[in-house]
C-alpha cells in the first residue's frame, strides 16, 4: 500500500480551515485538520513545499514510522507550524488505518473508555447580567459545563466577549484589531460574576473561567483564592506557560484547579507541568500537538499524576479535529472534559460529519476512520479570506498577552 498523492485544501466557510488529503493506491484516503488561526498560509507552505512531497510512495500503514520521519527528520523540531503539518499528515493516517480494519477510530486506540464525552461551551456578555443570562441559555440546551466570561467596565473589547453567542469567533480583521486590558479591573469583577452565577443556579453545574495569559503568577494566585468559594471546575490559562515554574508560585496560594496547554506543541512543553502536579487540566490538541501519535504521549504521562485530559475545542479547529479528538476522548482513560464551540452551519455542511450533541454530551459516530469527511465542491466555494487574532494593549499602550 503507497501513498499516491495528496494535496492541500483551504477554505473559509465563515473562517478558515486547512485541511490535508491523502490518497492511496487503494482506492482510500484519510483527511487531516491543518488549521493555525491566523497564520494558516504558514502551514500550507510547509506541507506543500515540505511535508508531500517526501510522504509519497511512502506505506500509509506506517505511522509511526513516519510521524518520526516529518519529527526527526526536520531537524528543526517542535513549534507550532511543524507540529500542525505533523498533525494533520497523523490525523489522515489514522483515518486511513481505521477505514482499511473497518472500525471507527476509537476501536482501533483501544476501545471504549466511556459511553459519551462531557463537554461545554461558552457563556459570554458584555456584563454580567449578560453573561447570567447566557449561561442560563447554556443549562436551557443541556450543558452541564459552562466557561462563563465577562466583559469588564472600562476595557475595549474584553477577551471571550464574542460578536456571537455560539459561534464566537476571534479572528476579525484582514489586520490585527487592538483589544485593551486592565488586571486590576478584571480582577475586582471576575469574582463578582462568579457569585451571581452561583446565587442564580447554584452548584449543580460546573463552571469554567479562562484568563486567556493575562495575569502574573501572583495576580493570578490572587484571582485562584478569590474564586475559591464559587467551585471552578477549572481556571484556564491563568498565566503564560513558557515559563513553566510560574505555575509553582500560583499553585502555592489557591486549591482552584488550573488548567493550561491549548497552544503547547509537544509533551516538553508540559512535561514539568505535568511532573510536578502544577496543573490539573492538560489542554493540548490533536492538531496543535502533532496528532493523535503525539498527544496519546502527552495523555499517558499525565495520567501518572492524576492529571486529566481537557482539550481545546475552539471554532479555529475544523469539525475534523473535533471529530477525532471525540474519538481520542472515548478512549482516553484519564479524560476530564471537552472543548465544544460550535461551528456554523457553513462549515458543518463543508464538513459532513457522524457525531452528534445530546444532554451535555458528545457522541462520537461509528463510521470507520474519524467519521468526518469534506465537500470539496461546496468547499471551494469558500476562498482564503485573511483573518488576524485581535493584540491586547494596556491603557498606557504597553503590549500585553491576548
Amino acid at each position: 500500500m503507497k501513498i499516491t498523492s495528496a494535496k492541500v485544501i483551504v477554505t473559509c466557510p465563515g473562517r478558515n480551515f486547512v485541511t490535508l488529503k491523502i490518497m492511496t493506491d487503494q482506492g482510500v484516503y484519510g483527511i487531516g485538520d491543518a488549521t493555525m488561526n491566523g497564520r494558516e498560509k504558514a502551514v500550507v507552505a510547509y506541507l506543500e513545499e515540505h511535508v508531500i512531497p517526501c510522504i509519497l510512495g511512502m506505506d500509509p500503514r506506517r505511522i509511526e514510522d513516519i510521524w518520526q520521519y516529518l519529527y526527526k527528520g526536520a531537524y528543526w523540531r517542535r513549534g507550532p507550524v511543524t507540529m500542525r503539518a505533523i498533525a494533520a499528515v497523523d490525523v489522515a493516517l489514522w483515518d486511513i488505518k481505521a477505514k482499511m480494519a473497518n472500525m471507527p477510530l476509537y476501536q482501533l486506540l483501544g476501545g471504549r473508555s466511556r459511553d459519551s464525552v462531557m463537554v461545554y461551551g461558552h457563556a459570554n456578555g458584555s456584563d454580567i447580567a449578560e453573561t447570567v443570562d447566557a449561561v442560563g441559555h447554556y443549562i436551557e440546551l443541556g450543558y452541564k459545563a459552562i466557561r462563563a466570561q465577562t466583559g469588564v467596565p472600562g476595557i475595549k473589547d474584553a477577551y471571550g466577549v464574542g460578536r456571537g453567542k455560539l459561534y464566537y469567533e476571534p479572528a476579525d480583521a484582514a489586520l490585527p484589531s487592538v483589544t485593551g486590558w486592565d488586571t486590576r479591573q478584571a480582577l475586582n469583577y471576575v469574582p463578582r460574576m462568579f457569585e451571581k452565577l452561583r446565587e442564580t443556579y447554584g452548584f449543580g453545574y460546573h463552571l469554567l473561567h479562562d484568563g486567556h495569559h493575562r495575569y502574573t503568577p501572583q495576580e493570578a494566585a490572587n484571582l485562584g483564592k478569590m474564586l475559591e468559594p464559587y467551585q471552578l471546575f477549572w481556571l484556564e490559562d491563568c498565566t503564560p506557560a513558557e515559563n513553566q515554574e510560574a505555575f509553582r508560585l500560583v499553585r502555592q496560594h489557591t486549591v482552584t484547579p488550573l488548567a493550561v496547554g491549548e497552544i503547547f506543541n509537544t509533551i516538553w512543553d508540559a512535561k514539568d507541568l505535568i511532573q510536578n502536579q502544577l496543573i490539573d487540566y492538560i489542554r493540548c490538541t490533536i492538531v496543535g500537538a502533532g496528532g493523535v501519535t503525539h498527544l496519546r504521549r502527552i495523555a499517558d504521562l499525565a495520567a501518572l499524576y492524576q492529571i486529566r485530559t481537557g482539550s481545546h475545542g475552539a471554532t479555529d479547529l475544523s469539525p475534523v479535529t473535533m471529530g477525532t479528538a471525540l474519538h481520542f476522548d472515548t478512549w482516553v482513560p484519564n479524560f476530564g472534559i471537552q472543548e465544544y464551540m460550535r461551528h456554523t452551519e457553513e462549515t458543518d455542511a463543508v464538513f459532513p460529519h457522524d457525531y452528534h450533541f445530546a444532554k451535555g454530551e458528545l457522541f462520537c459516530g461509528e463510521t470507520p476512520g474519524h467519521g468526518v469527511d469534506i465537500d470539496e465542491q461546496l468547499a471551494a466555494k469558500y476562498p482564503y479570506k485573511p483573518a488576524f487574532l485581535p493584540v491586547a494593549r494596556l491603557e498606557d499602550g504597553t503590549m500585553w498577552n491576548w
